[in-house]
């Protein structure tokens, strides 16, 4: 077996265990962006990539999501909600974040590798995804590689959940889809 190939396996490996785990309320989660006015992402480095691919997700659902720190984004008021993607919950910015959207009267959902980081308790609600540490790791899946991967998979199982809630479907979604018909 190649390196590739079984650093493969083990990712698949370890990321299934992970979301097999009881990391926070999914329910809450669903209910907490369908109830949003208005949805803000936000996450650095791979984390945000991750939040960039649901806040895509988001839009084509018809949610009305902006990524924060694009310079077109409005401000957070009362009533939005902000999704933070960070495996430490400990990054400087993602934490001032949800305290500034805390202040403004937003909700603040964090997706986290940490349950008793800075972020997770200054969410309202905190879905927590921790990834065990064995010999494999830094050499199979080095750097949050285990988190992104997982947070990315569970945070694609949460757009079923708000698909069913919304009452989209895959057709509706491909509406959005495109910037260009």
């Amino acid at each position: 077996m190649t390196a590739a190939r079984e650093a493969a396996a083990y990712i698949l490996e370890s990321v299934g265990k992970m979301l097999q785990q009881d990391g926070g309320d999914v329910e809450a989660a669903m209910k907490t962006i369908t109830a949003a006015k208005r949805v803000f992402v936000y996450g650095v480095g791979r984390s945000g990539l991750v939040a960039r691919a649901f806040a895509m997700r988001l839009t084509q659902l018809g949610l009305d999501t902006f990524f924060i720190g694009e310079t077109i984004t409005p401000i957070v008021k009362a009533g939005d909600l902000v999704i933070i993607v960070s495996n430490t919950g400990t990054t400087m910015s993602a934490v001032q974040t949800a305290n500034i959207a805390r202040r403004v009267g937003a909700n603040v959902l964090a997706v986290v590798g940490n349950r008793h980081s800075k972020l997770a308790q200054a969410a309202s609600v905190a879905l927590v995804i921790q990834e065990d540490r064995d010999e494999r790791r830094a050499r199979m899946a080095p750097l949050g590689t285990l988190f992104e991967d997982a947070a990315l998979i569970l945070l694609d199982g949460i757009v079923a959940q708000v698909m069913a809630a919304l009452g989209e479907t895959e057709a509706t979604m491909r509406s959005r889809h495109a910037i260009m018909v």
